[in-house]
């Protein structure tokens, strides 16, 4: 035993990487490939739907269970083998079964799939493909066997892996519902590369179709897009008027921004998906290690021509989003400021107005206090004269002659305890 201590998950994330084995095929065979996936938020979904929807179709088979928490399958159902596979947003179900049809890409290859079981999906189909697969043969035999079986003006062949097996697609939806692919292997060719082969040719069009859902999103939001660039673009232009309105024009400048945001939270995980299918669709085509057949584009040319437009159709709407959203948060903050700097010259003029204010109200609060040492000392001088009368006439003095000296000092103190008064309450 060794002394250190695993780490819990040490042997659950070493056994993750080998829990996906290639299937092992030996022509004559064929494949039945299904991408299923709910309309709308398919990462968020139950995800105990889609381990219901397998355990459904294993029990008609009598097939053994997955682990509880399996995100994957790979046995035996009858005589053919299933592998099942649980995505983010997708669940695929592909059969392996010995053998092909008489009539290339027959239809009832796909019966394996019950069809009271498929209209019971958790989802929608995304993609389903049928793949057939059989030795080489003479190279204008088998030249004509793909013109008849595709379409020649979208075909797409190339030999992969060192010229050890030819495969050829036309990536069109037959009348069936099903794509066709053709796999041609060379003698020697293994059983695990054969599966190999067959494994990423499904994986490529897994991911193909969708990275296209990024497509459709975007030609949504284009319209979206145009509508919101003109108001944004009015909007901008309005800030620059001397009659405009700025906060009106605020208003409606951050509910444009506002629409923006929304748009952009509502598509980031579709954009971010899209790139991210669109890096496995060039990785699985890339470690196929592509030669050219015949002067016939191969599946890089065909997605260089056909699926890369497509992409950065996405990744243009993408940045244009990012690029508007940005537009309208600078013009938000260019409008605010103008808005704080009307703001404060508001504000500055009503400080202005509230000195002057405060000024008139000093003066005449310095007027009523001299009215009221005038209006004090009135009554205090004749109170005072009252007082003073008796001791007028010892001292020789008129009545006139004393209230005249009593005037000035009673006006002095009055004025000096109203100043006082003042002052204390300052």
């Amino acid at each position: 035993m060794s002394p250190v201590q695993d780490h819990p998950l040490r042997y659950t994330l070493s056994n993750e990487l080998h829990a996906r084995p290639f299937p092992t095929l030996t022509p004559p065979c064929f494949a039945a490939h299904l991408a299923i996936k709910q309309p709308r938020d398919a990462a968020a979904r139950d995800r105990s739907l889609d381990r219901a929807h397998l355990l459904e179709l294993l029990d008609r088979f009598g097939a053994q269970h997955p682990e509880p928490e399996a995100t994957h399958y790979f046995g035996k159902i009858g005589r053919y083998e299933l592998k099942w596979e649980q995505h983010t947003e997708f669940v695929t179900y592909t059969i392996f079964g010995p053998g092909v049809a008489d009539r290339p890409f027959d239809p009832s290859q796909f019966s394996v799939f019950p069809d009271d079981w498929l209209a019971r999906a958790p989802g929608t189909r995304v993609t389903s493909v049928l793949i057939r697969v059989e030795p080489i043969p003479d190279e204008n035999a088998m030249m004509e066997k793909l013109k008849s079986w595709l379409v020649p003006e979208s075909m797409a062949v190339s030999r992969v892996l060192d010229a050890s097996a030819v495969i050829a697609s036309d990536f069109r939806i037959d009348p069936a519902g099903h794509m066709r692919m053709a796999v041609f292997t060379a003698p020697g060719t293994g059983a695990r590369r054969v599966g190999r082969i067959v494994q990423r040719l499904c994986e490529i069009e897994t991911y193909k179709a969708m990275s296209m859902l990024g497509l459709a999103r975007a030609r949504v939001l284009s319209g979206n897009l145009g509508q919101l660039d003109r108001e944004l673009g009015a909007l901008t232009t309005e800030m620059t008027a001397e009659v405009s309105q700025p906060d009106v024009t605020l208003k409606a400048l951050l509910e444009t921004s506002a629409e923006l945001e929304t748009l952009l939270a509502q598509s980031s995980f579709r954009f971010g998906a899209t790139t991210a299918y669109e890096a496995l669709v060039n990785q699985r085509i890339a470690v196929l290690r592509e030669a050219n057949l015949g002067g016939r584009q191969t599946l890089a040319e065909f997605m260089m021509r056909r699926f890369d437009p497509s992409m950065r159709t996405v990744k243009a709407t993408e940045k244009r989003l990012h690029e508007m959203s940005d537009r309208a948060i600078r013009a938000g903050n260019l409008l605010r400021t103008r808005v704080d700097v009307e703001r404060s010259a508001q504000n500055q003029e009503l400080l202005e107005s509230m000195d002057r204010r405060a000024d008139l109200q000093l003066r005449l609060q310095h007027t009523v206090e001299g009215l009221s040492v005038v209006a004090i000392s009135y009554y205090a001088v004749s109170l005072a004269s009252y007082l003073a009368y008796p001791a007028l006439g010892p001292l020789g003095l008129s009545k006139g002659m004393g209230t005249a000296i009593l005037t000035p000092v009673v006006v002095l103190l009055v004025w000096a305890m109203v100043r006082r008064i003042r002052k204390s309450v300052e």
